[in-house]
């Protein structure tokens, strides 16, 4: 018996792609200063004293490209750029990476939960 050989794809046609999922949700610390901001303050009515400050995000690059490039002032949210101070990937790391619908729903989700937790916190 002869083995049948494998389809060969036409010359210049393309394979379908494997999708990969590669979205994050990213948290960044913000310096205690940021609690003099009216907009900040006005955000958070349930922080509690001593909780840390910190900013909810997502993106499809990796989360520490994306801090450099709030800190360099590219596509910067304000507070990341005045105020960030590190990532805490303590508190994103389980959920990465994902698919874009997912990190859209969870960066509103993580923002949330850590504001309940008495964060304070700033999601865009």
């Amino acid at each position: 018996m002869a083995a049948e050989a494998a389809p060969v794809a036409a010359k210049g046609a393309r394979r379908p792609r494997e999708k990969r999922h590669h979205h994050h949700v990213y948290v960044v610390e913000l310096a205690d200063q940021v609690w003099n901001e009216p907009r900040f303050r006005k955000a958070n009515p349930d922080y509690r004293l001593g909780m840390p400050f910190v900013y909810v995000g997502m993106t499809g690059l990796d989360p520490d490209l994306r801090f450099d490039k709030h800190k360099a002032g590219i596509q910067a949210n304000r507070f990341v750029f005045d105020y960030g101070l590190r990532l805490l990937p303590r508190l994103y790391e389980v959920y990465n990476p994902m698919p874009y619908e997912a990190a859209r729903e969870m960066e509103v989700e993580l923002a949330i939960g850590l504001r309940e937790a008495g964060y304070g916190v700033w999601q865009a």
